[in-house]
């Protein structure tokens, strides 16, 4: 047989899209499943959006510009200034989602072997991007009990080595729904620039805040301007999650120089995407306003009524559309599998993420689960029942 690469076999399966063979097979049983695994809002995305993809008469779709068109990157800058971000176009490169930024900066910034600190939990992909560069994440743990808080600058600052590339991490965060707080984001900033590494700043969920805290992002930090990358995105704010539309952002003009031959290799983001994405920048406030205000309602009635399931803690999220929730069993994707191949309540189950897949110490998160409430209330409500329901028939299988 050929010989498969020891950087595929070790690429980690998804925590969030592992147990969809269940879920497809519990389908085709006629099982109604309710999806609290993955962030796929059903919010509508600005109408303007799709209409601008459907009034385009296009006879055809020719490569565009590796950066992303010069319109899209203005438009970016505008709406960047709304939030006291300050940057040029040419401190952009349009990506095919934050997906693909990350991977750019990854690859840029690192040689095989490298190393990068993350607060763990994180964002599961994050693993994934990682070890498909040849990257070796360093976990530093945040602890559910202290609302999975910042670990100490001290505590990360142990963890650098003269292997270290970057530190990374996710504001507001996936999956915890922790938002790091200014001095939070500079102390880290400080740290990055004393030892010349870069932080990296994942923040598409910015809009997502539930109390009074403002966002503050890594790049209004003029200090850390040579060492800090953004990575954003469309698909959250905008519920345009299938566009594939992100972005990298930075003032270090030689990383966006090298960042710029990852985006020639891949030519060019799609074009009907960006459409839409360039269309949904003109969205106006109240479109961000009114969604947030809706994630916040379902984040006060999953978090409640999770709260009053005997035996379940649940984290109460800052931001994101996320919450971490503690179950009183022994191992939570045993369960999670469960509810897709044994259980079902009135031909209705619900589908979670095993939360052990965010953490990259293999000893934690075994009895925790990533909750997405991106479900109306009417839905979350059920789930809750249904969980609750299944939490007895499991401790009694």
């Amino acid at each position: 047989m050929p010989k498969i690469s020891k950087k595929g076999i070790l690429l980690p399966d998804s925590p969030i899209r592992k147990l969809v063979v269940h879920a497809d097979k519990a389908k085709e049983r006629g099982i109604d499943i309710l999806h609290l695994n993955i962030g796929q809002p059903d919010v509508l995305p600005p109408k303007a959006a799709l209409d601008k993809v459907c009034e385009a008469k296009l006879e055809l779709l020719p490569y565009g510009s590796s950066q992303g068109p010069f319109s899209y990157r203005k438009k970016l800058c505008d709406y960047y200034k709304k939030n006291h971000i300050s940057i040029e176009p040419n401190d952009i490169i349009v990506t095919t989602g934050a997906s693909e930024a990350l991977s750019f900066t990854l690859n840029v910034i690192c040689d095989a072997g490298d190393e990068i600190i993350i607060p763990e939990p994180f964002y599961a992909n994050y693993n994934g991007f990682a070890a498909s560069s040849s990257v070796v994440v360093v976990p530093v743990v945040s602890v559910f009990d202290d609302k999975f808080e910042l670990p100490s600058i001290e505590k990360m600052e142990e963890k650098i080595s003269d292997k270290t590339r970057a530190i990374l991490i996710c504001n507001p965060s996936n999956p915890t729904g922790y938002l790091y707080s200014k001095e939070e984001v500079n102390a880290l900033i400080d740290l990055a620039v004393t030892h010349d590494i870069f932080i990296i700043v994942d923040e598409v969920y910015r809009e997502f805040i539930y109390n009074d805290s403002p966002h503050y992002s890594v790049l209004q930090n003029e200090k850390g301007r040579e060492h800090a990358v953004m990575i954003d995105s469309v698909s959250k704010r905008y519920s345009l999650c299938g566009a594939r539309i992100g972005c990298m952002i930075s003032k270090n003009k030689g990383f966006i120089a090298n960042a710029m031959k990852f985006a020639h290799l891949r030519l060019s983001p799609p074009a009907l995407a960006l459409i839409a994405s360039e269309a949904a920048l003109d969205a106006p406030q109240s479109y961000l306003e009114d969604t947030r205000k809706e994630y916040a309602v379902r984040k006060k009635v999953i978090t409640e009524a999770l709260a009053n399931i005997k035996g379940v803690e649940v984290s109460d999220p800052m931001g994101a559309f996320y919450c971490i929730a503690k179950l009183p069993v022994e191992n939570a994707e045993d369960f999670s599998k469960y509810l897709l191949t044994d259980f079902s309540d009135n031909g209705q189950t619900i589908m979670l993420a095993p939360a052990a897949g965010f953490y990259s110490s293999p000893e934690l998160g075994i009895n925790q689960v990533r909750i997405a409430f991106v479900l109306d209330s009417s839905k979350l409500l059920r789930a809750v029942e249904i969980l609750e329901k299944a939490l007895k028939a499991y401790s009694n299988s």
